[in-house]
């Protein structure tokens, strides 16, 4: 076994770019916020360096040849290959994923009076749910500047986009009119929008960026955890009898979005669309009375499922929203375990898995993961974390 690595060294490399202070790179003081940051109410107190060597640029080169962190609540932590996880799960666990699919709402035109405009779909106007239908929609547009109401967004023979109306955060209205479908055309012409800090965006990354199981279109971002599976693991996992179940949890820009107030619970949640079905509601329920462990896959799924029993009183099958933001003291009651990849720091995300492992566990296991070579984020390798107990 690999000697423990718990010193927490995230400031031993070159860290990360966090802001710009008067066109200048500001870089953030890991030592001074972590002395201060005692109270996990304070955003402060999720901050940690990370070295920009850290972070994967490109996916493994197989799905499950990515690494797996295992962190267990017996402190005996466990370093795998992500093909393992078949041995890691228990088998009689519930293994609950995410079956939506990344849309092309990456869309490049050219404004009338010359130049590139770039175009991000968010979703439809007056709705969460993807509608390929929809011609109006609300998106992020650059250069804003340009990109007035009335302006046009010429995209050569498949038609055009005008920007109807402006919103004061820099959204705007995009009414579409192209020759063919809509969905149809932005499949041909548009790109999956790959998060901001991965700059390779070429044909292989483009095709990773989607799991084996999506199914149902509606994300602007992938659920990561879901992009280490591949066919033959599923095939593992079936052959272990180990069950799996799955819902539909729409995934906005809100989750690459840092916390930047100072305190956490002042910090605005995005709200997402989520879709749970009857079959999967009575699997979990089933789980849970025979007292089996139900694993999320991804972050997404623990909160479309704890959001739904905290917003609803109960696991009730359909479609609902959730502006969920899972922080320290949240009372877990569906989710025992969680597949999910290495998390920005001042996200909503890692105070969610500070919630669900503990702050200063998780701080720990990242300081590890950076020590042993572990790749970060979307591309990047995952853990499997079992819950604290409270």
């Amino acid at each position: 076994m690999d000697p423990p690595l718990r010193q927490r060294n995230f400031s031993d490399r070159r860290p990360i770019y966090r802001g710009r202070t008067g066109g200048r790179k500001k870089i953030i003081d890991v030592h001074r916020d972590r002395a201060a940051a005692t109270d996990e109410r304070l955003t402060a107190a999720y901050d940690f360096a990370l070295p920009r060597e850290s972070i994967a640029q490109h996916p493994a080169a197989h799905r499950d040849e990515s690494r797996l962190f295992v962190v267990s609540q017996s402190g005996e932590d466990r370093h795998r290959q992500f093909r393992e996880l078949d041995q890691v799960l228990r088998p009689d666990d519930l293994l609950v994923l995410n079956e939506t699919a990344v849309i092309h709402a990456r869309l490049i035109g050219q404004l009338g009076g010359g130049g590139r405009a770039e175009i991000l779909l968010l979703h439809p106007v007056g709705s969460l749910r993807f509608d390929g239908s929809a011609r109006t929609w609300v998106v992020l547009a650059r250069p804003g500047r340009r990109l007035r109401e009335g302006s046009v967004v010429s995209f050569g023979d498949e038609g055009e986009g005008i920007v109807r109306a402006t919103y004061e955060d820099g959204r705007r209205e995009v009414e579409f009119f192209f020759r063919a479908p809509f969905e149809e055309t932005i499949e041909r012409i548009g790109r999956l929008p790959l998060p901001p800090y991965i700059h390779n965006d070429d044909e292989e990354s483009q095709g990773r960026y989607q799991s084996v199981f999506a199914r149902v279109p509606g994300s602007v971002a992938a659920p990561t955890a879901s992009l280490h599976f591949s066919p033959e693991l599923l095939a593992r996992l079936d052959e272990r009898g180990i069950e799996r179940c799955s819902i539909v949890l729409d995934i906005g820009l809100g989750t690459f979005r840092p916390i930047s107030t100072e305190r956490v619970d002042e910090h605005e949640m995005h709200e997402e669309r989520y879709e749970i079905p009857a079959a999967s509601v009575a699997a979990i329920d089933a789980a849970k009375r025979a007292g089996r462990r139900v694993v999320a896959v991804g972050t997404t799924v623990l909160r479309a499922l704890e959001g739904c029993v905290l917003e609803r009183g109960a696991l009730l099958a359909g479609e609902g929203a959730t502006a969920c933001f899972i922080k320290p003291g949240f009372d877990f009651r569906v989710v025992d375990a969680l597949v999910t990849n290495f998390h920005l720091p001042r996200s909503s995300l890692f105070v969610l898995v500070s919630a669900f492992c503990g702050r200063e566990r998780m701080l720990d296991a990242y300081s590890e993961a950076v020590g042993r070579g572990y790749r970060f984020f979307s591309f990047g390798d995952a853990m499997f974390l079992e819950r604290g107990r409270r």
